[in-house]
């Protein structure tokens, strides 16, 4: 009470460091007209602390509830996202391994297909050359053999046209051989003459030549669609192993992206 004066008069004056003083005093005053009044105050401060420490409290609790929650569930994605990713590259590395395996196959199956080619190419020139030796040396016994037939028979009808002639000539007191009883023909017209041999030679170089014509033709044509096939053949499997080739390049390729992932989708995990 004795302060109150001067507390009006500070208030009173404009001075800022004067109000403050002013406020001071007059706080006093109040703890001096109630001496429980610093305590309530403290009471107060200790509870508005306690509340906001609670509530500070429970903003750090809801904060960590949260990110436990959304680091379960990256964790759980990131875990999915691993077993996906392993399984994908075990597909992977198994299909680059058949493909592997495959190509290795159609590589052997082209070797084999062009050796079989040079092969039968080899065989066919072969048998070819064989063959016509065989139709022109067929055609020449027919020519030879043809040729001995005519001078035979040729000799045989002069033979016997000899013969008659020295028969005419002999008088009928003379007893002419046996053997000129008829015109000497020799062993020309019989069936098992050498005409006639001759002549089964003859028809047989014929057959012969006829045959070995059709064997080679046959032979040729059946080379030909050998060829046609194993070309065809090879076409398609060479198309085939340039196919699986580029697919086993892109699968690789992947697999080496899959496994980048994998390794970076762990490292989150982890």
């Amino acid at each position: 009470s004795t302060l109150f004066p001067y507390t009006t008069l500070f208030r009173s004056l404009a001075s800022k460091g004067l109000k403050m003083l002013a406020m001071q005093v007059a706080e006093t005053e109040r703890e001096m007209a109630d001496p429980f009044a610093k305590v309530k105050k403290m009471i107060d401060s200790m509870i508005t602390k306690l509340l906001e420490e609670a509530n500070e409290e429970s903003d750090k609790k809801g904060w960590c509830d949260k990110e436990m929650a959304v680091n379960g569930q990256t964790r759980e994605d990131k875990t999915e996202e691993v077993n996906t990713l392993s399984a994908e590259m075990d597909k992977l590395k198994a299909d680059v391994m058949k493909l592997s395996e495959q190509i290795a196959d159609l590589a052997v199956a082209i070797q084999e297909t062009d050796g079989a080619m040079v092969n039968a190419t080899d065989i066919r020139l072969a048998e070819k050359e064989k063959n016509k030796n065989t139709i022109e040396d067929a055609k020449d016994a027919q020519t030879a053999v043809g040729q001995a037939i005519a001078v035979l028979k040729d000799f045989y009808a002069k033979a016997a046209t000899a013969t008659a002639l020295v028969q005419q000539k002999q008088t009928p007191e003379e007893e002419a051989p046996e053997t000129f009883d008829e015109p000497y023909t020799g062993m020309g017209g019989a069936s098992g003459g050498v005409v006639g041999l001759l002549e089964v030679i003859e028809s047989d170089f014929s057959k012969l030549e006829a045959e070995t014509t059709a064997a080679e033709e046959e032979a040729a044509k059946e080379y030909d669609r050998f060829m046609a096939e194993s070309k065809k053949d090879k076409a398609v499997k060479t198309a085939d192993m340039d196919y699986k080739k580029k697919t086993k390049t892109q699968k690789e390729s992947d697999l080496s992206d899959t496994t980048a992932d994998l390794k970076g989708t762990e490292k989150e995990l982890q």
